[in-house]
């Protein structure tokens, strides 16, 4: 784990948009040439139009091109290290290595390793689709 990334991550929770929760949440994913994209929670009045830091991060990244990455972390003010929604773990799947490291960050930075699949072991995936044609 790169202290310095888990400290972007923590920045970037405080530019989440949390009127409604007041839960900041933060992340920061590493592309595969170790460029970091940041994304923060941002909600709206109708709750199912918000978005996670997860995929707020990933999809800059992938609207700037970058499709291969080398880990995730994900930062929230949690006593204990906090872990992505549903569908922050399916979307990170679709483009993440099964085995890609994903660091879960409490507010004082402690820290649980994991991977993609071990946060989704039956995930939906390109291969499942292309088989269905």
């Amino acid at each position: 784990m790169d202290k310095k990334i888990a400290e972007m991550a923590k920045e970037a929770a405080s530019q989440a948009y949390v009127p409604y929760s007041h839960f900041p949440v933060g992340a920061a994913i590493v592309s595969q040439e170790s460029k970091v994209f940041l994304g923060c929670n941002i909600e709206n009045a109708s709750f199912g139009l918000s978005n996670c830091a997860e995929r707020t991060a990933l999809f800059k990244a992938v609207s700037e091109g970058i499709h291969d990455f080398s880990a995730i972390y994900i930062y929230g003010e949690t006593e204990s290290p906090i872990s992505p929604c549903g569908a922050c773990r399916q979307v990170l799947s679709e483009f993440c290595d099964d085995e890609m490291p994903v660091y879960l960050l409490s507010k004082n930075l402690e820290v649980k390793a994991t991977t993609i699949l071990e946060l989704l072991p039956y995930h939906f995936t390109k291969k499942d689709v292309e088989t269905n044609d």
